[in-house]
């Protein structure tokens, strides 16, 4: 296939090498100065099908699945999808990698085509976390859905499907609910961003990335399974539910939290903490994959 990817930051590149990973012919574009050398640069596969296109009416015309990963504004996205409409060929799914944005408000600019307008959203890296979040929109026909679930899953990810458009889609929103707690925690006093970190990569993090909230709470139940969780646990779970925080990034907040991060890496780059975690998520998925029902 030929995949256009529209936007070649960290999530663009990671997909790329993904793409080219599995056989796929990339034709990329960025109108940043230096993005094809970054790219490139970044780029964690063999190269001989990737061409970087200057002009996104080349690199969507004959484009069989359009990957966009432009900035998280509404007004680029109008601007950038009315381009993608006009110029990619009518049957071609156009998947926003955005984090945020509902596909009906992307694929209000989409005159021509809006039914194969989706969300197709990933976690970073792309080529590494299998999870992709396939969200349509109002005017998203069925029949997008299924090839874009089609295609992720051919790239062994996990694609699941929102019955509900949503800001922040499922993932992200979960992610929000955690870090609300972790950041009113710090606000608190009650620990230190490291021991809050450890308490979620030393503890409960372990089993998230075996199985997810509902199977372990299932497991925690003993023979009785999740029933009896929610019938002997539920209520004190409704109590910690109406102690957790509401805080507000004021900046003293932020400042706390970067100061604790700061403390917390001791020195070591952002660079050795990104080889650090993609190489022990490669060892992770290898085991997973390896394993019949994780």
């Amino acid at each position: 296939m030929k995949v256009a990817v529209v936007g070649t930051g960290v999530i663009g590149a990671s997909w790329t090498t993904l793409f080219l990973l599995h056989g796929h012919e990339v034709l990329a574009c960025d109108p940043a100065p230096g993005a094809e050398e970054r790219l490139r640069a970044a780029v964690a596969a063999d190269q001989r099908r990737l061409s970087f296109v200057p002009d996104l009416a080349e690199a969507v015309a004959d484009a069989d699945f359009v990957q966009e990963n432009g900035p998280e504004r509404p007004d680029l996205k109008d601007e950038l999808f009315a381009a993608l409409d006009a110029a990619a060929p009518p049957g071609t799914v156009l998947a926003s990698s955005s984090s945020g944005l509902t596909p009906s408000r992307i694929q209000r600019a989409c005159t021509a085509h809006p039914e194969r307008v989706l969300v197709g959203h990933p976690f970073n890296p792309p080529h590494l976390v299998p999870l992709v979040e396939v969200v349509p929109g109002e005017r998203t026909a069925e029949a997008a859905v299924e090839t874009a679930v089609r295609f992720y899953r051919s790239l062994g990810r996990r694609p699941i499907r929102l019955r509900q458009e949503l800001p922040g889609h499922v993932a992200n929103r979960l992610q929000a609910a955690l870090w609300r707690e972790a950041y009113s925690l710090v606000e608190r006093g009650a620990a230190s961003v490291a021991d809050i970190d450890a308490a979620i990569a030393h503890g409960p993090g372990l089993r998230w990335a075996l199985l997810g909230p509902f199977l372990n709470q299932h497991l925690s139940g003993g023979p009785g399974g999740i029933a009896h969780v929610l019938e002997h646990l539920g209520p004190p779970m409704e109590e910690w539910w109406a102690d957790l925080g509401t805080p507000r990034l004021t900046p003293a907040l932020k400042h706390a939290i970067a100061e604790g991060v700061d403390d917390a890496l001791a020195g070591t780059t952002a660079a050795d903490l990104v080889a650090e975690r993609d190489a022990l998520l490669s060892l992770l998925l290898d085991a997973k994959n390896r394993t019949h029902h994780l």
